[in-house]
């Protein structure tokens, strides 16, 4: 998986559709091999990116868990402590 693409299901605040396109982007790029599409391909590669983030909003939308939501404030804090540990 890309490590730009976060999980974006159970949170509390729930994923916003901002960061649910900025998924799909990210997805788009990495199958297409390009961040910026041609001229020629940018029509098909945005509709990609429509497509793909309408297709995770219905799932996210859809998901169910008996877990309680994680808080987002605490997911981003342990992944920065992971990433100090890992570059220090």
């Amino acid at each position: 998986m890309c490590r730009n693409i976060k999980p974006l299901f159970n949170f509390d605040p729930p994923a916003t559709d901002e960061e649910v396109r900025d998924a799909a982007l990210q997805f788009v790029r990495k199958l297409s091999g390009t961040t910026k599409p041609s001229e020629r391909n940018e029509a098909a590669f945005e509709r990609a990116v429509d497509s793909i983030a309408a297709c995770a909003r219905e799932l996210l939308d859809a998901l169910e868990t008996s877990q309680p939501p994680r808080n987002r404030e605490e997911v981003a804090a342990r992944a920065r402590e992971r990433s100090a540990m890992r570059f220090a």
